[in-house]
């Protein structure tokens, strides 16, 4: 617990600097859709080619369902950000490591198109995503900074916490999804499983110094508890990394339902632009 005390009050440092809300900005136009690769789902819509910093965004949906963030897509690159909101093979269509396959071959797409390292913004099971490619190997030479909101940052814990008998129904729903991107149960399916299961660990490939930033949101009762990010906090503290951020907002909201606190999403803004 003493590791996760320094980037909880870096947090609060955050987003005490950031209670004024800064004033509107247009909305930005609609974005045009580009394919990094043959399948339906590999595709890339950019926002704001304005020639500001690029930010990609990774959705949620536990790996198996597609949810909409072309709103905050728009809200960003009227921000000043070129936004690149991307698409990635579900759990229905591949099993591991094809998601990661899919962002790091995204990834690759955006330097080539904006010339620069892009930022990462991922939710939930994107949060998986944003951090397993900031985390592969020297993550920061690929990915600038990661903001994660309620990441799944180790798939075996939310597979665990969904079999518990006071697990909730998206927990349960969390566990079963955790278990088709597996591809097999960790408590029967061998050493191949197991090292299938450590895999998809964010924190089994993290190289300190060499990943990319990291801002890490929960909320107190979300059904993705904090332990996720900590418990990566303190693995990338303990191999030299020092700008791994883990913030605890009250309630329960889960993902991008988190940034309809403006102070907040105002903290976000502004941690993406000091990395930018």
């Amino acid at each position: 617990m003493r590791r996760t005390l320094p980037t909880l009050a870096l947090c609060a440092a955050l987003l005490s600097s950031s209670a004024s809300v800064e004033a509107s900005a247009p909305t930005a136009p609609p974005g045009q859709t580009f394919s990094y690769g043959e399948h339906a789902r590999q595709n890339v819509t950019v926002y704001g080619e304005g020639g500001g910093p690029a930010l990609m965004i990774l959705h949620g949906g536990s790996w198996v369902r597609d949810t909409d963030w072309s709103g905050w897509a728009r809200w960003f690159a009227a921000r000043g950000f070129t936004v690149y909101d991307t698409d990635y093979r579900l759990a229905t269509d591949a099993a591991w490591p094809a998601q990661r396959d899919d962002v790091l071959a995204a990834l690759r797409w955006v330097e080539l198109r904006s010339g620069e390292r892009p930022l990462v913004l991922g939710s939930s099971a994107g949060g998986h995503l944003a951090l397993s490619a900031g985390a592969y190997g020297a993550g920061g030479t690929r990915v600038r900074g990661v903001v994660a909101l309620s990441p799944v940052a180790s798939p075996y814990l939310a597979w665990a916490d969904g079999g518990r008998p006071t697990a909730s129904s998206a927990q349960r729903g969390l566990r079963r999804s955790a278990q088709l991107l597996a591809g097999c149960s960790p408590d029967r399916g061998g050493q191949r499983c197991w090292n299938r299961w450590g895999d998809l660990a964010a924190k089994s490939h993290a190289s300190g110094a060499d990943d990319a930033p990291m801002l890490l949101v929960h909320s107190a009762e979300d059904f993705v508890p904090v332990a996720h990010s900590t418990e990566l906090a303190g693995t990338q503290q303990e191999l030299g990394m020092r700008d791994a951020t883990v913030c605890v907002e009250p309630g329960a909201a889960h993902g991008g339902v988190l940034l309809k606190d403006p102070r907040l999403t105002q903290a976000v803004l502004r941690w993406l632009r000091q990395h930018s």
